[in-house]
């Protein structure tokens, strides 16, 4: 048997071998590295998973899962990435800030943060095959923030899952002889219910957006019908959960259950669906869209450039905040999902494939939406500022409104729907695996017993998202979209790229990825992860908090005590970094120098730890890329 051994590594006393079929096994060959040089000393038969890490024998377990087929894995990782926000979101922020000008910080900050900050989470999870949380044996103190990024993952769980409730509903409701947003004289519409046919530019006067109009029946129906928002005096009185939500949730638990309970083979599958219908849904609309009559004038303004909006910061941290909320970095999912890949696996070329084809979604969007909100503002006499907006007041107020005129207003309503359910139901399919995966492969007895775990999982999310359900549930759903995954994810996304491009060395990081792939990573990749994405982070953290206000829904501020709730709930995961941290450093054993020592060496370097020979200690280390 023919057994090639690679070049002598510096940093691992274990050379990862060619791989070699032994009954479904391989041969790793130890070395022991001494002054003299490189000595041969035994064999053993483990399995592959700690031969590739390079890591003892001792630490191989059984071979992880993979995904079924490659393409199981990129749709799950464009289902993830291309979410409600792609449609609701960026459309609205490229029109608002100079339209085709706004391509220039967003593309920009794509190329500089966005991608390497997405090849980098491909890259981590993909070589160390863990979750969020243990794949910080690379750098012990830093295990804290894989916690920071699994709990934020669960409590946008708790309110993402309610949106998708919310387009269930509405996807219901569209299969009725007549859409119950057509007309006023529902049950639910109030005496001020105004038929949209009369308003026009003139009606509503100065200063007045068609958006803001809240007494249309397509309005009415939003947040009379189906949230019930007008039984609610705020925040501080929220009723009990809708039923008729309450049943729709149920429906999207049991969806989410089912399509994970089996791990990557399960879900793996259910992407072929949720992945690939909003992106033919799209087309379909956007060639519906540009036959309407006025759709020209709404793709002008969403085209139109504006390079002097680009003097204003704000449009440089919409761009800013915008890709990197919407790549979907730091929320563990990129980790979890490629710790499943195979360890050769390509995952540069994904990373620049899924997050092209992401970016391209959210541009390509914003064609089938302006279209249509020319139609509106055409049919109503207004221009089209005057019936842009942006998240749900978008996709359940104006763009159902618009649809319901159209010949055949049914089908195109339940397409639509369809959308959206599909969007948004891989997006949390992918931030719950991200808490599954993290914490099963932290703690044995959940990976014995998953099935049972993810039920756990699941059905946790739906108690607190019941919150969300109840007649004020959309205060306590703006308070968690605004403070669970804000500044939080952000602070969680600036520690990884430190632990990864500083502690643990980017030198080392792309030692890893030659190990995989068989190339290292480029002069330009290793600069952005050790000085750029690391930069672009701290800028879009002090942005985020230095422009945070306090929160509103249309017309109703918040009681300060919200505000503050809002923070203890960003904190919660925050503080898992410092408190972990120095739980670490207190439970590891030697003199205050070896704590530190142990804290930042990867675990199966720590025998070098007690010979005094830390890397970490050294200032080529720091000064490496």
């Amino acid at each position: 048997m023919n057994i090639q051994v690679q070049p002598e590594h510096k940093l691992s006393s274990v050379a990862p071998l060619k791989q070699c079929n032994v009954e479904k096994k391989e041969v790793e060959l130890i070395l022991v590295k001494d002054q003299n040089g490189v000595q041969y000393t035994s064999t053993s038969i483990v399995p592959a998973p700690a031969l590739r890490a390079g890591l003892p024998a001792a630490a191989s377990e059984e071979e992880r899962e993979t995904w079924g087929k490659k393409i199981d894995f990129l749709l799950s990782v464009i289902g993830f990435a291309v979410d409600l926000a792609n449609v609701w979101r960026f459309p609205y922020l490229c029109y608002k800030n100079g339209g085709g000008a706004f391509l220039i910080p967003y593309i920009l900050f794509l190329v500089i943060a966005g991608m390497p900050l997405f090849y980098m989470e491909l890259a981590l999870g993909q070589y160390n095959r863990e979750g969020a949380a243990t794949v910080w044996k690379i750098c012990p103190v830093f295990k804290g923030v894989g916690y920071t990024v699994i709990v934020i993952a669960l409590y946008v769980g708790f309110y993402y899952n309610v949106i998708i409730a919310w387009s269930l509903y509405y996807l219901f409701s569209s299969m009725t002889h007549e859409l119950p947003w057509l007309t006023c004289g529902n049950s639910w519409n109030s005496q001020n219910c105004t038929d949209p046919s009369v308003i026009n530019g003139s009606l509503l006067g100065n200063g007045t957006s068609y958006a803001k109009y809240k007494i249309t029946p397509a309005a009415e129906y939003y947040e009379r019908g189906v949230l019930h928002l007008h039984e609610s005096r705020g925040i501080q009185d929220l009723g009990l959960p809708r039923w008729e939500l309450t049943l729709c949730l149920v429906v999207v638990v049991f969806i989410l259950y089912f399509s994970l309970w089996k791990g990557v083979k399960s879900s793996g599958k259910v992407v072929y669906i949720t992945a690939t219908m909003p992106y033919i849904v799209l087309f379909v609309l956007l060639i519906r869209g540009i036959t309407l009559p006025g759709s020209i004038n709404g793709i002008k303004a969403y085209l139109n450039i504006d390079f002097n909006r680009l003097n204003n910061l704000e449009v440089w941290i919409d761009a800013a905040t915008q890709i990197f909320y919407s790549l979907g970095a730091g929320f563990g999912v990129l980790i979890a999902f490629s710790s499943y890949n195979k360890f050769n696996n390509n995952c540069y070329r994904d990373a620049l494939l899924t997050s092209t084809v992401n970016c391209v979604t959210s541009f390509f969007s914003g064609f089938a939406i302006f279209s249509v909100l020319g139609y509106m503002a055409n049919k109503h006499n207004v221009k089209v500022e005057d019936v842009a907006t942006e998240g749900a007041g978008l996709v359940f107020i104006i763009y159902p409104e618009a649809i319901s005129t159209l010949p055949g207003s049914r089908f195109w309503a339940i397409v639509f729907f369809i959308m959206l359910l599909t969007l948004g139901i891989d997006s949390s399919m992918g931030g719950m695996e991200a808490v599954i995966t993290g914490l099963t492969d932290d703690f044995k007895i959940l990976k014995r017993n998953r099935k049972l775990f993810t039920f756990a999982t699941a059905f946790g999310t739906f108690l607190f998202a019941l919150l969300c359900i109840t007649n004020g549930g959309i205060y306590v759903l703006t308070l968690l979209d605004k403070y669970a995954a804000g500044t939080s994810i952000l602070f969680g996304v600036l520690i990884e790229a430190i632990g990864v491009s500083w502690f643990y060395g980017v030198d080392r990081f792309s030692e890893d990825i030659q190990r995989m792939m068989g190339f290292k990573p480029g002069l330009y990749w290793r600069l952005c992860w050790k000085f750029v994405s690391p930069a672009f982070l701290l800028f879009v953290v002090i942005a985020s908090t230095l422009t945070s206000s306090g929160l509103k829904y249309d017309d109703y501020v918040f009681p300060t005590w919200s505000n503050h709730l809002g923070w203890v709930v960003a904190m919660s995961s925050m503080l898992f970094v410092p408190f972990y941290a120095l739980y670490k450093f207190l439970t590891v054993p030697g003199t205050f120098k070896q704590k530190i020592a142990y804290c930042i060496t990867p675990e199966h370097e720590h025998h070098m730890v007690a010979e005094g020979n830390v890397r970490q200690f050294k200032l080529r280390h720091w000064l490496a890329i």
